[in-house]
C-alpha cells in the first residue's frame, strides 16, 4: 500500500521518454566514425540509464560490463557527445500515457521533480522539445550534483529544495538505479514496466508498486492510505 506522498520525483530516460532511438543512433554513428560496426537499437536499449558516458563506454566494449582501453574511450566519447547534442530529441518521445499522468499530478496539486542521471545539457533541451519542462519545479541532471542515482543525494536534494520530508516523497522510475536511490533516501518508489533496466524484470527490484503506463498512478494514489 502506497502511502499519499506530499512530492514526486519522476526520472527520465526509460520513465518519461524513450530516448534510445537517439541514443542508438548516435552511438551507431560514433562507432561508424570509429571504424566499426554499429551495434543496433536492441543492443543499446540494454545498456541505456547510467548517463551517457557509460553508454558510450559500453558500446566500445560491446557488453554491460567492463572498460574499453582509456585512450580508445577518449577518442570516442567527444565524437558521441558531438552527434547528441544535434540529436537529443530528433526521435525521442513521451511514453503513452504521460502527458495524462502528468495533468492529474498537477491537477491534484502534487509538487513535481525530476531527478536523472542524463547530464543537464541533454536533459533539459529534451524536456522542452517535448514540452514537459514546465510541468517540474526542478529538475536534478546527472551533473547536478558530485554523485548521481543510485546514490540518493539527488533524491535529497530535491527533497530538501522542496521542503519535502524524505518519508513523505515519491520517486518514479523505470530501474534498479531508481529503486536504490529511492530506499537510500527513505523515499516511495513506483517503477515503470517498459523501461530501461538491462533486459531484467524491475520486478525483481521489489518497487512499491509497477504500473504500465503513468495515468495508472491515479487508481494508485486514490487507493493510498
Amino acid at each position: 500500500m502506497i502511502k499519499k506522498p506530499e512530492m514526486i520525483l519522476i526520472d527520465v530516460d526509460g520513465t518519461l521518454v524513450d530516448s534510445v532511438p537517439d541514443l542508438a543512433y548516435c552511438v551507431d554513428e560514433m562507432m561508424k566514425q570509429l571504424g566499426r560496426p554499429p551495434h543496433g537499437e536492441t543492443k543499446v536499449r540494454d545498456w541505456v540509464g547510467n548517463g551517457v558516458e557509460r553508454l558510450v563506454r559500453r558500446a566500445l566494449i560491446g557488453r554491460l560490463d567492463g572498460e574499453p582501453e582509456e585512450a580508445e574511450f577518449a577518442r570516442a566519447y567527444p565524437i558521441f557527445l558531438e552527434l547528441y547534442a544535434e540529436n537529443t530529441s530528433k526521435r525521442s518521445l513521451l511514453y503513452p500515457g504521460i502527458r495524462e499522468g502528468l495533468d492529474y499530478l498537477k491537477g491534484q496539486g502534487y509538487r513535481l521533480g525530476c531527478v536523472t542521471n542524463k547530464a543537464a545539457q541533454f536533459t533539459l533541451p529534451l524536456l522542452r522539445d517535448l514540452g514537459v519542462h514546465d510541468d517540474f519545479e526542478i529538475v536534478v541532471a546527472g551533473d547536478t550534483l558530485p554523485k548521481k542515482k543510485p546514490d540518493p543525494m539527488p533524491l535529497l536534494h530535491a527533497a530538501e529544495q522542496l521542503s519535502a520530508d524524505p518519508s513523505a516523497a515519491l520517486m518514479v522510475g523505470d530501474s534498479q538505479s531508481d529503486v536504490k536511490a529511492a530506499r537510500a533516501a527513505g523515499f516511495q518508489i513506483v517503477c515503470m514496466s517498459y523501461g530501461y533496466n538491462h533486459g531484467e524484470d524491475i520486478r525483481h527490484y521489489n518497487p512499491d508498486a509497477v504500473l504500465d503506463s503513468l495515468i495508472e498512478i491515479r487508481t494508485l494514489l486514490e487507493n493510498a492510505a
